[in-house]
């Protein structure tokens, strides 16, 4: 269901009144500033907006694409880029993944902001808190920087999400390293959750890694004055941010794939260790084995039917039984 909400700003100040209907008359006074956050938007009435506002119809149409990458696009009147917030939910099982991406596809015009978001692929009871970007936007004073401020705010929760999404996942790969060690080894199931983490850092590395694009092109982006210069050190520190949670990943990946590996190395020697147990247990049971079944044939021999044989071949078996057993056990096959 489609859902509207937005903000108006006016000579700097916070103004109420916002309506969709308003946008295009809010965009043409140049001391106003508006963002309009868009919510499952309808298809025809995106394409009437953005007819209204001369927005870009291919844009529009990556806009409402069910799979689009992250990328930014500048063109003549606006910039046009798509990221995906991210957080992690609570896992179900050791399969499915915990990663949940919510997409935000925005144009940046000289006096205002049009986020659209799509809804994730799965009902999640958690949304991008919309509400934080506007409170970032006030912390900073962003009135007197203009849109620009507003795409920083934006772009600064993502990140920090990106962060967090990073963190769990470290944490959790963390567990997983103090678990394959465990004195009791380890639990059911560390294989398919070591797959799962690895598929997650996978979608979540396809979200990152291309925000130094965003991010870079939006910086750089001076047309119509859409970025005041003295947002560069903001978006600078923005940038860096990015850079740290992309390398975060890349190591994060080569961890979980030594995990998996790891593991499969452990299997082995713990497989190698069961079969030398069984090897020196059978070498061991075979020797009374083959001393009883020796003494069990049907012909005449020395000791037969005597104290003296029973107490020979007894004594044999115990003398060979604890040889074997020392030996074994000096080279730790028991």
């Amino acid at each position: 269901m489609t859902r509207v909400q937005g903000r108006i700003w006016r000579a700097g100040q916070p103004v109420d009144g916002f309506t969709f209907d308003g946008i295009s008359d809010c965009l043409q006074d140049e001391n106003t500033l508006i963002w309009a956050d868009i919510y499952d938007p309808d298809h025809d009435t995106l394409r009437a907006l953005a007819e209204e506002l001369g927005l870009n119809i291919w844009a529009v149409e990556d806009a409402m694409a069910p799979m689009e990458r992250t990328k930014a696009s500048v063109y003549h009147t606006h910039t046009f880029f798509t990221v995906y917030a991210v957080h992690l939910r609570i896992p179900t099982d050791d399969i499915s993944s915990t990663l949940v991406k919510h997409r935000i596809s925005a144009f940046v015009l000289p006096r205002g902001l049009i986020t659209v978001r799509l809804p994730p692929a799965e009902p999640e009871p958690t949304d991008f808190d919309a509400d934080e970007v506007s409170r970032r936007f006030d912390e900073l004073g962003g009135q007197q920087y203009g849109v620009g401020a507003l795409v920083h705010g934006l772009l600064d929760v993502v990140v920090d999400g990106h962060f967090e999404a990073v963190q769990e996942l470290d944490d959790a790969i963390e567990s997983l390293e103090d678990e394959l060690f465990d004195d009791g080894g380890p639990q059911r199931g560390l294989q398919r959750r070591t797959f799962r983490l690895r598929k997650d850092l996978v979608q979540l590395r396809r979200v990152v890694l291309p925000m130094r694009e965003v991010v870079s092109t939006i910086q750089h982006r001076r047309m119509d004055s859409q970025i005041s210069p003295e947002l560069d050190p903001l978006y600078a520190d923005l940038y860096d941010h990015v850079l740290r949670a992309s390398e975060w990943t890349e190591s994060l990946r080569d961890m979980v794939t030594t995990v998996f590996e790891t593991n499969l190395s452990l299997q082995d020697a713990r497989l190698n260790t069961v079969m030398k147990k069984l090897t020196g247990w059978a070498a061991i049971i075979a020797v009374p084995t083959a001393i009883t079944g020796f003494y069990g044939q049907n012909v005449v021999y020395p000791g037969i039917n005597t104290v003296v044989g029973f107490i020979a071949s007894s004594t044999l078996i115990v003398v060979l039984v604890v040889l074997l057993y020392v030996m074994f056990k000096r080279r730790d096959w028991l």
